[in-house]
């Protein structure tokens, strides 16, 4: 099994930045792709970005391409979502997820291990 800790999430104006971690720990062998998804209040969970283990591929929505970058540290088993100049729709709930399919790394359904999820709060 794999498990996930996200951290990082936290109350930030318009324009500011936060730096997300999820910690993987477990079988993590198995696991090929690493994403973050967010949910906000009354919507539907949505991809934001996805990072190859491997092979350092990313993957971006065109909602946060630009602003936000993925990155992995393999040695401390670390994914990281650098978030910068937030805006207001940013806020949700920002969940670490781990794939150990071939299948599409911007469906939630492609992911096998979530963490518990880490609120982002956009305030202006």
């Amino acid at each position: 099994q794999v498990r996930l800790v996200e951290s990082g999430g936290g109350l930030v104006q318009a324009g500011g930045s936060l730096r997300l971690s999820c910690a993987a720990s477990g079988r993590t062998f198995r696991t090929y792709v690493m994403g973050w998804f967010r949910q906000a209040p009354g919507k539907e969970r949505e991809f934001v970005a996805a990072i190859n283990w491997s092979g350092g591929r990313t993957y971006y929505a065109d909602s946060v391409k630009g602003r936000f970058t993925i990155s992995r540290d393999n040695a401390k088993n670390t994914v990281y979502l650098q978030m910068n100049n937030l805006k207001r729709e940013d806020t949700a709930v920002y969940y670490c997820a781990a794939s150990s399919t071939t299948q599409s790394a911007t469906m939630s359904r492609s992911y096998d291990y979530w963490g518990q999820g880490t609120q982002v709060t956009v305030s202006s």
